[in-house]
């Protein structure tokens, strides 16, 4: 039987095909669609929320819904599996909605478009992030938050900059995200690895190098780690902060993915710190658009000032657009309905790839699977060379990485691979699984 709201979209789908409306055109209002069809306003938001899900229209609130312009097909091959881009899925990027917040953006700050502003950032910006982080457990007032162009340049800058504890070292998980190793090696500075695997960090290990070896700041991604996809406990939280108060160690809490985490019981490393050892670092980029380059970042009162010294000299200010439209979009409710969406989205990604390891022959190969996110990290047994697996994949267009694209300090030798679902649509990602999977297990009996 026919649900109520179906007719409502079957409605919308004929005046579509008879060019009735077209692309990028606002749809009637609900109370107007519910009197045209005779039934209630629930029906027609039921429906219109159905095709906002199946990326058919868009929303702006207090404006309306609209009718999303078709995009283009991918240009790609088709029979190509790229596991190793750690992008986000461009088909749940907000386009429309933040073209009209960046619209409002010029209206409102026209003035200032082509002038350097404060280096901090945007004071209304700050205001609004302020409010936001609050729900992630995060309290911090308006002159402790820096706009940056991307978490990017807060790392590169406190790379560089001299701490409070007159220190020179940095401590950085093994694995983890390469391009902030990278950048700390081409500026010189020593880089000291400690071994996290899917069972967390040597919390004993962590004193010792605390102790002994110099550490400026330890850098780390305490959720849905970049490569692992884990997270650590509240009690290997708690513990972290407690060793950096008591041997004068900086944290550099990198929590580019707070905005997926579905469960609010789970808390950033910030909360538990009282004496202003933790840095936290907030990326717009994974969860939102990568292409307007903003991030924040929260710092006490010892280093905001030889922070913002270095980044006037950086760039004397980020986009003043992209800072509006960020404002406008969150300020609006945009943001929190996009979020939304892409933890729904993201959490069938990882349920279906949940599915697809079903094909894969287990004995002796260790994974976490993470409840979202976008990576999963596996381990290979010593049998199964994952070189080996690597050359066999790129013959099938099939691209992971592999362990050694994360190592950059310690020469750990890790037989294992990371996998990216986040660029790929469910269908592909089921292929794409399964022929991977599948070769892993035949791998076993070559």
């Amino acid at each position: 039987m026919q649900k109520k709201y179906e007719s409502v979209i079957r409605h919308i789908e004929v005046l579509i095909k008879s060019n009735q409306l077209k692309q990028g055109e606002k749809l009637p209002s609900i109370r107007a669609m519910a009197d045209r069809l005779k039934c209630n306003k629930a029906t027609v938001i039921r429906a219109y929320d159905e095709l906002v899900m199946n990326h058919r229209l868009y929303t702006i609130p207090k404006s309306g819904y609209y009718l999303m312009e078709k995009k283009h097909e991918d240009c790609g091959i088709s029979d190509l599996f790229d596991f190793s881009k750690a992008i986000p899925d461009p088909r749940l990027l907000p386009y429309k909605e933040f073209n009209h917040c960046i619209n409002k953006a010029v209206e409102l700050y026209k003035n200032n478009l082509f002038m350097c502003t404060e280096a901090q950032g945007l004071l209304s910006l700050r205001k609004v992030l302020s409010l936001y982080f609050q729900e992630y457990q995060v309290f911090a007032p308006k002159d402790n938050i820096f706009i940056t162009s991307g978490s990017q340049q807060a790392l590169s800058l406190m790379i560089n900059m001299p701490f409070p504890n007159r220190k020179k070292n940095v401590l950085v998980e093994q694995p983890s995200y390469r391009l902030f190793q990278d950048m700390a090696l081409l500026n010189g500075v020593k880089l000291i690895g400690i071994k996290r695997d899917l069972n967390g960090i040597n919390l004993k290990e962590l004193e010792h190098i605390f102790k002994n070896e110099n550490i400026k700041f330890f850098f780390t991604i305490p959720r849905f780690h970049n490569p692992l996809g884990t997270s650590y406990s509240e009690k290997e939280k708690q513990k972290i902060v407690e060793l950096a108060e008591k041997y004068d160690v900086y944290i550099v809490e990198d929590d580019y993915f707070a905005d997926i985490e579905m469960n609010r019981k789970v808390l950033p490393l910030y909360y538990y710190d009282t004496t202003g050892r933790v840095i936290y670092v907030k990326s717009f980029s994974k969860a939102f658009m990568p292409g307007i380059r903003i991030g924040a970042v929260i710092l006490n009162n010892t280093v905001k000032d030889e922070f913002l010294k270095r980044k006037r000299c950086h760039d004397q200010s980020t986009s003043v657009l992209a800072q509006g439209a960020l404002e406008i979009f969150i300020n609006s409710g945009m943001y929190k309905n996009h979020i939304r969406k892409i933890q729904r989205e993201y959490s069938k990604k990882m349920l279906c790839l949940k599915e697809c390891l079903k094909v894969l022959q287990k004995e002796g190969i260790e994974y976490m699977l993470p409840s979202t996110g976008f990576f999963i990290w596996i381990k290979l047994p010593p049998k199964l060379p994952v070189n080996l697996l690597e050359k066999r994949l790129i013959e099938k267009n099939i691209y992971i990485n592999i362990a050694k694209d994360f190592y950059m300090v310690n020469p750990f030798e890790d037989n294992s691979f990371r996998i990216c679902i986040s660029n790929l649509q469910v269908d592909k990602i089921r292929k794409g699984l399964i022929m991977l999977f599948k070769e892993i297990n035949e791998m076993r009996i070559s």
